[in-house]
This record gives structure tokens, C-alpha cells and sequence, in this order.
């Protein structure tokens, strides 16, 4: 296990679409044990492997034990979504802005496990802005395309 570099924005990388997993084997156990431990070392909720520079449609997210701990997820994609939640957004390929984002407050993703067996992740509140935000790394989409205001961390403390 290892930390990875995040790559920031503008970064090309984070504007390309990724491509489908097909080889469930150790280099992918690896590369997700290492997205984890990227995660829970840059204080984040959610990582895709394009913020690390790699290309392939692989997520990692941890929204607390009440959303089920750290979920994995191998060629995710949206199977159904409702309801609507609009608030803040930000992203560790992104340090300093957060923005306002319109979200479904209720999603149903599927994907593959880590040996790629078939997984479902239902999640409500963060855990859905979560999964949308991640699923949308994977293909070229950042926070900000999708946000009607953006702030910096300074601007949302002086705010409050």
C-alpha cells in the first residue's frame, strides 16, 4: 500500500474519459488498497482513479459507517437515481474551491468488486452526491462544470 500524488486541476488527465477494468487481479487489489490509503491521508470522502493519473473506471469512497464504511466499486455505473439535494461540493483535485451542485438525494449505482463480482451501492444524502461525483471523474466531468457558484473554503467560513 502506498500514497499516490493527486493530480490537480487542470491537469488534462482529469478531462479524459476512463476506460472499462478487465483484468480483476493484483495490480487492481493494489491500486485500489492504494486509492484508499490516499483517500483517508488527504482527509477525503471519495477518490477516482483518474485524480491519481490513471485512467481506469475504479472508486473508492468513505462516507462514514452509517453509508457502509469504504466501498469499492469496478466499472460503476448509474442504474436509477431520485429526489434532488443541492448543496456543497469540493475535491481533492481541487484544493481550496467548493461549490454549489444539484444532485439526485437518492441513487442505485452497479458496478464490480475488487475479483470482479457484481455489486450494487445504494446510498441517499452524501453518499449519493458521492457516488454521482466520482462516477463523474471517470468521465472527464469536475465539480465545477456542474456547480452554480464556487467559493473558496475562505469565502464559505466568512459566510457562515
Amino acid at each position: 500500500m502506498a500514497i499516490r500524488i493527486i493530480v490537480k486541476d487542470p491537469d488534462p488527465v482529469l478531462r479524459e474519459k476512463a476506460i472499462t477494468v478487465t483484468k480483476f487481479n493484483s495490480n487492481l487489489h493494489k491500486l485500489l488498497d492504494d486509492m484508499a490509503d490516499t483517500m483517508y491521508e488527504a482527509e477525503g470522502v471519495g477518490l477516482a482513479a483518474p485524480q491519481i493519473g490513471i485512467l481506469k473506471r475504479v472508486i473508492v469512497m468513505d462516507c462514514g459507517e452509517e453509508h457502509g464504511g469504504l466501498i469499492e466499486m469496478v466499472n460503476p455505473e448509474i442504474v436509477s437515481s431520485s429526489g434532488e439535494q443541492h448543496g456543497p461540493e469540493g475535491c481533492l483535485s481541487i484544493p481550496g474551491l467548493r461549490g454549489d451542485v444539484t444532485r439526485a438525494m437518492n441513487v442505485t449505482a452497479k458496478g464490480q468488486d475488487r475479483n470482479g463480482n457484481p455489486i450494487e451501492v445504494t446510498g441517499t444524502e452524501l453518499l449519493a452526491r458521492c457516488i454521482f461525483h466520482e462516477i463523474d471523474h471517470l468521465n472527464g466531468i469536475l465539480f465545477t462544470d456542474l456547480a452554480t457558484k464556487t467559493y473558496t473554503s475562505d469565502e464559505e467560513e466568512d459566510s457562515e
